[in-house]
């Protein structure tokens, strides 16, 4: 949301000085918290991933192709490579 298009909302503080965002905080799992040096307080929505996921997001190049495969297959451009199924793995008793 640009600054032009920001909405102006006022919150009050409860007596421990809490404020509650509701439905404003939908999908962020925290926030990090700036001060300005004239009191203004600025909230960054942060969302966290998994660890085991991280990798991708510090690997330009996975991270290009996934995002391109994505838009892609938005586009309906799609290929079919057949069946994986002779590299699966059977379940040995």
């Amino acid at each position: 949301m640009s600054k032009s298009a920001a909405k102006k909302l006022y919150l009050r503080p409860d007596s421990k000085g809490r404020v509650t965002l509701g439905s404003l905080a939908k999908g962020i799992s925290s926030f990090t918290v700036h001060q300005d040096s004239d009191g203004s307080l600025v909230l960054e929505p942060q969302v966290e991933i998994p660890a085991k996921e991280k990798w991708l997001f510090e690997n330009k190049t996975a991270l290009s192709s996934v995002r391109r495969g994505l838009k892609e297959s938005g586009e309906g451009k799609l290929k079919s490579l057949g069946s994986f199924s002779k590299y699966a793995k059977k379940d040995e008793d």
